[in-house]
């Protein structure tokens, strides 16, 4: 197979020269470590301090990452990226909040997004991340199979209400809803309660997606237990799979409380874990739906060759590439070019509100071994390009 991801012409055809210089100072920035902890100590510092940084923010890291402080913002970079075939999968990135007027909030941002959805063909699906709709403690007590006491059980009703809300009303429109996952030990009542929607909406095809993280060892099982249940009870599958976002702080839990550890053992086991799940569900790819949440470009041209050895067209509708907003343009553009299904998250919402989210996805570039230096050089590659072509 070409290696179509090499193609910088294509990845970078929407950014001006001063949109390619931002990215590459940017990138640069995140490539140094110690300049990322810095960075975001001192971001902190001056968001809470209520200092003038969110225009700074704004013009920098923020535009580079989201598409805007709200849907309407998000428009213009929806219907650009649109014209090159990538779709955008709206997501309202605010965390960390806890109280039940966020949660409402956030489910209603969710179903404001699905009818936003059904009439705009670049929005094939909306999200939402399991905290946005209830309390870590409260899934993680579920989870555990800990008593919940009167007030806890109101509580959850409505965490499934929300669900329930988001998923009916994604079923009637036809929208596809995507649900994050989150840290391992909330995961199983999540699992639980997607599962639930799945059974209730996926009866024709998959509307509701579920995500599995595959550094975590136990999720192909997971899934090829899903897969009987499906079977047995006459629901198809809708699954995101991830490597995953939260490697350090499970690893730490996991130590600091004496249990195994559920992330892989090397980074090789995990590549393995996701490349074999992506086989499983295209073997059984009558009953599933994919969604190929990866940056990473060997596992994108190895779905790409499972694809053309089943005979799938490149834009079968059961499957999906997706990527970060700001981030591996030279996978998303150049399958959006070779007629591939193709969606970016598209984070939005307030400067300071998405700011956890703007920080974590700078740690987890500096800790994704060959991720930036990989960016810088496609930047490179495609600045000097554009430089041979003036002379």
């Amino acid at each position: 197979m070409d290696k179509i991801f090499d193609n910088t012409q294509v990845a970078f055809s929407l950014k001006s020269d001063s949109e390619l210089d931002r990215a590459y100072f940017l990138f640069k920035l995140i490539d140094n470590e110690p300049l990322v902890r810095i960075g975001t100590a001192v971001t902190n510092f001056a968001l809470k301090a209520h200092l003038p940084v969110e225009g700074l923010i704004r013009a920098s890291v923020f535009d580079h990452f989201c598409g805007g402080v709200s849907e309407d913002d998000c428009m213009p970079v929806m219907k650009k990226m649109f014209t090159k075939g990538v779709c955008s999968v709206l997501d309202y990135s605010v965390e960390g909040k806890e109280d039940e007027h966020q949660f409402d909030a956030a489910m209603k941002k969710t179903l404001k997004i699905i009818e936003f959805a059904k009439f705009n063909d670049a929005i094939p699906f909306a999200v939402f991340k399991p905290t946005g709709f209830g309390r870590l403690d409260l899934y993680t007590k579920l989870g555990n199979k800990d008593p919940l006491n009167f007030e806890e059980h109101q509580e959850w009703d409505r965490v499934v209400a929300r669900y329930e809300a988001v998923c009916k009303l994604a079923f009637e429109k036809d929208v596809a809803l995507l649900i994050d996952a989150e840290e391992s030990w909330m995961q199983d009542a999540a699992d639980e309660l997607v599962t639930k929607m799945m059974q209730k909406y996926n009866k024709e095809k998959a509307i509701i997606f579920n995500t599995i993280q595959l550094y975590r060892w136990d999720r192909l099982d997971f899934l090829k237990k899903l897969h009987e249940q499906a079977k047995l009870q006459g629901f198809y599958i809708g699954m995101k799979l991830v490597r995953g976002a939260y490697m350090e702080k499970e690893n730490q839990r996991a130590e600091e409380k004496g249990y195994k550890t559920p992330i892989c053992a090397s980074k090789e086991e995990s590549d393995k874990m996701y490349d074999d799940t992506v086989a499983y569900m295209l073997d059984n790819i009558n009953q599933m739906a994919v969604f190929a949440g990866t940056h990473n470009e060997l596992s994108s041209y190895k779905l790409m060759q499972l694809m053309a050895e089943k005979g799938l067209s490149n834009n079968d509708y059961r499957i999906w590439f997706g990527q970060l907003y700001g981030m591996s343009d030279n996978i998303s553009y150049n399958l959006a070019a070779n007629g591939y299904n193709v969606a970016k998250y598209l984070p939005f919402g307030p400067v300071r509100d998405v700011m956890p989210y703007l920080i974590r996805r700078a740690e987890e570039n500096t800790s994704v071994a060959g991720q930036t230096s990989r960016e810088l050089m496609l930047i490179k590659k495609e600045r000097e390009r554009r430089k041979l072509q003036d002379d």
